[in-house]
């Protein structure tokens, strides 16, 4: 029996936790003597597990993953992160110039505003928390918060009442006054005219996440009239681009496995 280990199974790093990564490891698992590892954060409680091996928890910064990709003998690795996890993003392309291992990041594509959006848009969650006291009707206003875990202390000082969307409940300091939904994507049109029915928001605030899975809450903003805060993306490390789509991933990974099958 072949040992998986050897380069004549070339391994590819997947560095997950989202739809695409998931979608990703499944084509990459059905390719022939390709060694699939998915790395997810661990940042959300009994995660959906994706095709191939899974390993849980950082890698130590970029040279914790740089000596990762050498012991394992990682031949490509696929940054499929959610597109504001910009500090992996930064070390996987850190430790792949050090270590010469080819790096391919997927992004899904960023949403963008139609007809009927009333968008304003920010460069942080700090700016979020700064631009709401001008769209809210008083201390009385009411916000959906849909920007994940990271930042909420920053609109503990914003006088409103918050109601945050999170997979899990999340650590303090939180808004003052808040009432936590502890729910999980995807988000289907008629499940956020409920929410937004229940909620009665006077704003929408969330992160460029871009995709399907949440996207219906911006077409209920829409469909209301109501001022959506949009904080963008980080941008990606200097020299490193993105491609929009899992066949594009896989195709970008071709000659790296290639490489390594008959290396």
């Amino acid at each position: 029996m072949t040992d998986p280990r050897t380069p004549t199974a070339p391994t590819v790093l997947v560095l997950g936790g989202t739809t695409e990564g998931r979608a990703a490891a499944a084509a990459l698992s059905g390719l022939p003597g390709v060694r699939v590892v998915s790395s997810l954060a661990g940042a959300v409680r009994s995660p959906r597990l994706p095709d191939g091996e899974v390993r849980v928890g950082g890698f130590g910064g970029a040279e914790g993953l740089a000596g990762y990709l050498r012991a394992e003998g990682v031949g490509a690795v696929l940054d499929a992160t959610h597109p504001f996890a910009s500090g992996m993003t930064a070390n996987a392309a850190r430790a792949c110039a050090t270590t010469g291992v080819r790096l391919v990041v997927l992004r899904r594509p960023g949403w963008t505003p139609g007809p009927g959006d009333r968008w304003h848009r920010v460069a942080s969650v700090p700016g979020a928390a700064a631009a709401l006291p001008a769209l809210l009707p008083g201390p009385d206003g009411r916000v959906l918060l849909t920007t994940g875990r990271g930042g909420l202390a920053g609109f503990a000082d914003v006088d409103a009442r918050f109601f945050v969307r999170l997979v899990d409940p999340p650590p303090p300091p939180l808004p003052a006054r808040h009432t936590l939904l502890l729910d999980r994507g995807p988000f289907d049109l008629a499940a956020e005219r409920a929410l937004f029915d229940r909620v009665a928001p006077h704003v929408l605030v969330t992160k460029d996440s871009g995709g399907e899975a949440t996207a219906p809450k911006l077409a209920v903003a829409r469909e209301r009239g109501l001022p959506v805060v949009v904080v963008d993306r980080p941008p990606l490390p200097p020299g490193v681009s993105a491609v929009a789509t899992v066949e594009e991933a896989v195709s970008a990974l071709g000659p790296a496995l290639r490489q390594r099958t008959l290396g």
